[in-house]
């Protein structure tokens, strides 16, 4: 068995008339026995990085780098020294098994071909060893003289495998093994991996959508985006806390990785290779102008996690550290808040929860400058927070529980939406119009004159809670404190309004730290969870973990009077 050591490799297509830069300096090893998972949006390099290894691009394709196995670099062998690679040292499992499978060729005789070709077996051993190789991948022998569009698609999966298998090969590549299968069949190619890697020891490289698949198969992980490695490290480690917007984002878009949340993408489209400076940059919430010039190299920022970010992975909005609240009453001290560590990420929704009276909204008043805590400190964009913070344009906005005591009942619509803009003067009168009416629009309520002259009194909690929402996004925050914005209204209202921030959120990219004591909700918005119970921060983490593996007792107990089962 042979370590595989790729280094450098970069593949530019010119098929289409002009260049095309598909992968870009992507490095990586993979020891004996050990699996590294693949992931990325469509387009964004992880078949034609399987292509290459196997030495099967087309010959008009200039391919750089180095690929090292079995004592050779493979990208300098000729190519009757690379075919004697293929399928007998490294062999791949390609997707679309409709069209890659030969319709007119029987399941036998494709599984035969290489063994036939690679091994020189035939007659009866050859017909002995299909019949193995089929009963290998759980699939009855009587199937082989099925033509591929009499099989099922988790059948046909296992044809491939039963082909990429025959020669015994050291290193397997699987190009999307679980896509279009349904849970069943998904269930069974995992299993079915899992013991064939298990009793014959390959090494496998898994390329996958499907990031249950990945986390549950891949020991290590490789993110791949616009052809260039984004960020790499334990495959738990980075499901767990990804360390690049990118990374964070597929993530969140994963349907069968975390089934409460709702589906949100990345705002964007995917950038094709040979971009200059960060191809994230235009869809990242955290980017820099120098983003846009300079290309983020991949750096180690722990032991075994890398990330190719200009400033080093996702970055702290806001950080608290050591917070308390004490209040005095006449023979007694109240620690309403004690020794509180929380940091807000850039663009990620940050669940507090707890029961009534945990603290949770003294802790949103102190990180909005209403209360001033008796010892900690706050970090807001790296530097010590001050209350101006709440009121300038990309800072922290409030909005609070009661959507009556909100917004002033003797302003109209039009004033509520003003007052922030003219306090802190921001343009003029024709810009801060413009900002009231989008911001209007963007909450769904009504631009017109009419609507605009009506003063608050007159709206319904659910659109003065859109108003207070509008109110806080006209001036464009970095951080928008929720505080049990939505357990005044009726179910209908709250689902409206929750989609309709969480959209926003998505949209424009400011980060939320939403307080809520309905665990509902909380799983269904949040990226990370942070528990508290008296005044303290007892668990926090990323809300699959929290859900599916709280750590802590009260969480549990949480959980549990919520969802009426014990974990």
């Amino acid at each position: 068995m042979s370590t595989l050591e790729v280094k450098g490799l970069g593949v530019t297509y010119n098929s289409t008339g002009r260049a095309v830069r598909a992968l870009e300096g992507v490095s990586f090893t993979l020891a004996p026995g050990e699996t590294l998972g693949v992931i990325g949006e469509s387009g964004s390099g992880k078949t034609t990085l399987a292509l290459a290894l196997m030495g099967l691009l087309e010959k008009g394709e200039r391919v750089e780098g180095k690929v090292h196995y079995g004592g050779s670099e493979l990208l300098s062998l000729p190519e009757a020294k690379r075919h004697t690679y293929r399928w007998k040292r490294i062999a791949m499992v390609f997707q679309n098994s409709l069209e890659v499978l030969n319709p007119v060729l029987s399941v036998e005789e494709q599984v035969a071909e290489p063994l036939a070709r690679h091994l020189g077996m035939k007659g009866k051993g050859l017909e002995a060893r299909v019949d193995e190789l089929l009963g290998l991948v759980g699939l009855d022998p009587s199937w082989k003289t099925a033509f591929p569009h009499q099989l099922s698609g988790g059948m046909r999966q296992r044809v491939l495998l039963a082909m990429a298998l025959s020669c015994r090969p050291e290193l397997l590549l699987v190009d999307e093994p679980t896509t279009s299968l349904d849970p069943i069949a998904r269930r069974e190619v995992m299993e079915l991996l899992e013991r064939l890697q298990r009793e014959d020891g390959f090494s496998l490289v898994l390329i996958s959508h499907d990031l249950a698949c990945i986390a549950r198969l891949a020991r290590r992980l490789l993110v791949l985006y616009g052809g260039r490695v984004v960020e790499t490290g334990l495959t738990e480690e980075i499901m767990e806390d990804p360390l690049h917007p990118y990374t964070r984002g597929l993530i969140n878009a994963s349907p069968n990785f975390f089934a409460f949340r709702d589906l949100w993408g990345i705002p964007g489209e995917p950038a094709g290779g040979g971009t200059v400076g960060c191809a994230f940059a235009p869809r990242c919430v955290q980017s820099l102008e120098r983003c846009g010039t300079d290309t983020p190299s991949l750096r180690h920022i722990s032991p075994g996690r890398q990330v190719a970010c200009n400033q080093g992975g996702i970055t702290a909005l806001l950080a608290a550290r050591g917070l308390c609240k004490e209040y005095r009453l006449k023979k007694k001290v109240v620690q309403a808040v004690r020794d509180v560590d929380l940091e807000i990420k850039h663009g990620e929704v940050l669940g507090l929860v707890g029961e009534t009276g945990s603290g949770k909204s003294t802790v949103a008043q102190l990180l909005g400058g209403l209360l001033k805590p008796t010892a900690g400190q706050i970090l807001f964009q790296g530097r010590p927070f001050n209350a101006g913070a709440t009121r300038r344009e990309k800072g922290i906005q409030l909005v609070m529980q009661d959507p009556f005591a909100s917004t002033s009942h003797r302003f109209t619509v039009e004033q509520t939406l003003r007052e922030p803009l003219e306090i802190n003067k921001v343009g003029g009168r024709g810009e801060r119009q413009r900002r009231l009416l989008e911001a209007l629009s963007r909450v769904q309520l009504p631009a017109d004159e009419k609507f605009l002259r009506r003063y608050c009194f007159e709206l319904s909690g659910g659109q003065r809670q859109r108003l207070a929402i509008a109110r806080a996004l006209v001036m464009r925050p970095a951080l928008l404190l929720a505080d049990e914005i939505t357990s005044m209204l009726d179910p209908s209202t709250q689902a409206n309004l929750l989609r309709l921030l969480k959209g926003l959120q998505n949209e424009e990219g400011f980060a939320m730290l939403f307080i809520t004591h309905d665990l509902d909700l909380a799983r269904k918005v949040a990226d990370r969870i942070v528990v508290m119970q008296h005044g303290a921060v007892l668990e926090q983490g990323s809300s699959h973990r929290i859900f599916t593996q709280p750590c802590c007792c009260h969480t549990r107990e949480l959980l549990a009077a919520a969802f009426g089962h014990s974990h």
